[in-house]
């Protein structure tokens, strides 16, 4: 008879087993929720129209016409795949292109395109690094910086969100780790919408003789004069080693990409295994990608950006008026999050508010601390205030009725 373990038995009374079941009887469950349109400032889910406040659209390119044809066009010249890793037969000239215009944009020497935003960390850390370095990570990095130093298999040392002495500590304890050491942060962080405090690191990489690198995801785009992210508003670009961003934000699309050094970006292209071997992205995704970020830096560019920011202060202060609590920072960005603190009671608020015509991302624990729970909403340029107060109205009314029934909530 067999002996081993069954792999599968771990699917079976896992610690979230009760609480999946609980939420998805009741239809609680905020996630896999399908669009049936567009998505745009209002969209329709399951057949009805709902304010979207739960999208990384920050420019709200993703409808454009010029970038709808930027994938029609690619979509014409180079058909629906390429059948083949950017290291075989899947570079085409749009590739090359995008790549070109990234690196002139960030204003780095070379750039490198990845299928998807997940493979550009994963590809970029697991590759830099190996056992014998050590990777200073935020614990609120993203989930793809993670898993990038899981490959890597380096010497992985945590500290506290944005606690700068925490740094610091870890940064002379790798002084020991013998080998060499790269800080990886997050530019704008996804769910807290802060921005790194980007002077101070990169005083203290320099310091410790550590390099840098930066995920300016949720940045690009959005903050600094050309839109290239945090690196560029906070003035310390010549400062970062290496900077990653996506396309699923700003950029309308779907992929990734690093910047930095030519000869560091050579490395990765020839050496990391998530860019050989994986199917390069398709035609219309790179496509599309063009054509965003040729808005983003033309004049409309600038313009786009400042209403975003406008926008994301406007729902801010709105939500902050109604008596939710809203979590600030110094440096506006397109997140805004309230804070519920109650995994429950944040299930049953995205709920009403998703009744009541309105969809918002939720975070729980693990994906936050415990206790920490909160529904994260973000606006796009194309937002306007009319729709912006009809989410506001939303949320009034649902409050009213929630803390009714479920008391109160976090107040400001």
């Amino acid at each position: 008879m067999p002996t081993t373990v069954d792999v599968f038995a771990k699917v079976r009374g896992h610690e979230r087993a009760e609480q999946l079941r609980a939420a998805r009887e009741a239809d609680l469950v905020p996630y896999f929720r399908p669009l049936t349109g567009p998505a745009g400032p209002v969209t329709e889910m399951e057949g009805a129209e709902r304010v979207m406040l739960g999208s990384n659209n920050y420019l709200g390119l993703t409808g454009d016409p010029r970038v709808m044809q930027g994938a029609r066009d690619a979509l014409e010249a180079y058909g629906t795949g390429l059948t083949g890793s950017r290291f075989l037969n899947g570079t085409t000239r749009l590739h090359l292109q995008l790549e070109e215009e990234l690196a002139d944009w960030m204003g780095t020497e070379d750039c490198i395109v990845f299928t998807t935003g997940h493979q550009a960390n994963l590809g970029t850390i697991g590759t830099i690094l190996d056992q014998s370095d050590t990777v200073i990570v935020d614990s609120g990095d993203h989930a793809s910086i993670l898993d990038g130093v899981l490959q890597s298999r380096a010497k992985m040392r945590p500290f506290r969100h944005n606690k700068l002495d925490k740094l610091e500590r870890q940064l002379e304890r790798a002084q020991e780790d013998g080998g060499g050491v790269l800080v990886v942060v997050d530019g704008v962080y996804s769910m807290e919408g802060d921005v790194a405090p980007l002077v101070e690191i990169t005083d203290l990489c320099r310091r410790y003789g550590a390099r840098l690198m930066v995920d300016e995801a949720h940045g690009a785009g959005v903050l600094g004069a050309r839109g290239a992210g945090a690196s560029e508003l906070l003035g310390v670009e010549d400062r970062v080693d290496l900077r990653m961003g996506t396309f699923s934000k700003s950029l309308a699309s779907c992929g990734g990409f690093v910047v930095g050094s030519a000869e560091v970006i050579d490395f990765i292209r020839i050496s990391s295994r998530a860019f050989i071997f994986t199917a390069a992205g398709v035609p219309a995704a790179v496509g599309a990608a063009l054509a965003a970020l040729r808005i983003i830096r033309s004049p409309e560019g600038p313009e786009l950006m400042a209403r975003v920011l406008a926008n994301a202060a406007y729902l801010r202060a709105g939500l902050r008026e109604r008596g939710f609590k809203t979590v600030d920072h110094a440096i506006g960005t397109p997140v805004i999050p309230v804070l519920v603190e109650d995994d429950w009671k944040a299930a049953l608020l995205w709920r009403a508010l998703y009744d009541a015509g309105v969809f918002v991302n939720v975070a729980i624990h693990p994906a936050v601390p415990p206790g920490g729970a909160l529904l994260r909403t973000s606006v796009m340029a194309t937002h306007d205030h009319a729709v912006l107060d009809r989410a506001l109205d939303a949320f009034a009314s649902v409050k009213a009725a929630f803390e009714a029934e479920h008391g109160p909530l976090p107040s400001p």
